[in-house]
């Protein structure tokens, strides 16, 4: 049976008969970029002579990138160390990083059903960008820089009716937006902790994703 959220606690206030269009995070959501998040971190490391543990840094992927420099640079650092980790992640990060299980079908999903694929992700756009483009995704738009609640304000700027994400800063975001919390387990949050930041749906990866939309497809067009 594929996995549906209750009408009593879906948010989504997007009407029914409304264009369908579904926002996708970026990093262990669509993408696994762990090897090439752990390079550019090394060699951030090499350059500024910081030790950094990039194992521990990609376990916890999700939020934006000066979040993560706190821990590793002073205060006055941290905003020259993310410019130049930034100008760093195109070189190191691009070709590690893979595509996750189903994330192709995820996007082609929706487009079968007529509709648009967003990505709204904390990441730097560009090098956002050059993921998608190397991986051969191909969203109608990319939005970066945004995070947490801060990514509502894309997706309710494109209609989004459903936000899928890894993160509970992604659920965070679809609740914002007043678009159903789709949640995959592919990232650093659990089912019990996504669930309890308010996923409406918690899916173990994209997978399961296009079998899903077509059933909430389905009860949209019935509603």
């Amino acid at each position: 049976m594929v996995p549906m959220a209750s009408t009593a606690s879906s948010p989504h206030t997007v009407p029914p008969t409304a264009p369908l269009t579904v926002g996708f995070d970026l990093d262990m959501t669509l993408v696994d970029s762990r090897a090439g998040i752990a390079a550019t971190y090394r060699a951030l490391s090499a350059e500024t002579g910081v030790p950094i543990d990039d194992a521990l840094v990609v376990s916890r992927i999700g939020p934006p990138l000066e979040e993560e420099l706190a821990h590793w640079f002073p205060a006055d650092k941290v905003a020259a160390a993310g410019d130049r980790y930034r100008a760093l992640y195109p070189d190191h990060a691009i070709a590690p990083s893979t595509a996750l299980p189903g994330a192709r079908e995820a996007i082609a999903g929706v487009r079968a059903l007529g509709g648009r694929a967003i990505v709204v992700t904390a990441k730097y756009e560009p090098n956002a960008k050059l993921h998608l483009a190397h991986l051969g995704m191909e969203p109608d738009s990319v939005i970066g820089w945004l995070w947490a609640e801060a990514k509502g304000e894309a997706l309710r700027e494109h209609g989004a009716q459903v936000y899928v994400g890894d993160h509970v800063g992604d659920v965070r975001g679809a609740r914002a937006a007043g678009a159903l919390s789709v949640a995959v387990t592919t990232g650093p949050c659990g089912e019990q902790e996504l669930r309890a930041a308010g996923a409406d749906v918690v899916l173990a990866d994209l997978t399961e994703f296009p079998a899903w939309l077509r059933a909430f497809e389905a009860s949209r067009a019935a509603a």
